[in-house]
């Protein structure tokens, strides 16, 4: 709305705005986009959830395998109440009661990515906020001869 004011014998047109202008509101928009990019990942923390499902994926790689070395050591006649042998595409592998007898002869089956690694006790995540705390283990239980696998992603 336009209208004529005076003051001091000088005539002024003056215009009431009514709102942002287009320029103010894309400054705005752009301005809170900035900050939603920068603030956003430190309150939403998505890579611990993705480490633990990487474990837990571990976890299932692991069973696999083994399931795949007991089938193998069955055909064989090879699943003993103790230690034995299993050779698969020339190369031995060392089992008891069928599975894997260590977490190394699961480690030389599975295809490891970068960011895992074996201590030999242990599979751990590297880039974990706590590795000791994000882990498979993987152990054959001499009673039985059942494998255990524990996984703990209380670090990841």
């Amino acid at each position: 709305m336009k209208h004529d004011e005076i003051r001091g014998g000088v005539r002024r047109n003056t215009t009431k705005s009514a709102g942002f202008t287009l320029i103010e509101l894309v400054m705005v928009i752009v301005i809170l986009g900035v900050l939603a990019a920068t603030a956003l990942p430190r309150f939403v923390d998505l890579s611990s959830g993705a480490r633990a499902a990487v474990m837990k994926d571990l976890e299932g790689k692991m069973r696999s395998a083994n399931a795949m070395l007991y089938a193998k050591a069955a055909i064989q006649g090879k699943v003993v109440n103790g230690v034995s042998n299993v050779t698969i595409n020339g190369k031995s592998y060392l089992l008891y009661g069928g599975h894997a007898y260590n977490l190394d002869v699961l480690v030389s089956l599975l295809d490891i990515s970068d960011g895992i690694e074996s201590n030999g006790y242990a599979i751990l995540h590297k880039g974990a906020k706590n590795p000791m705390f994000c882990k498979v283990l993987y152990d054959v239980r001499r009673s039985d001869a059942q494998p255990v696998y524990t996984v703990e992603t209380s670090g990841c």
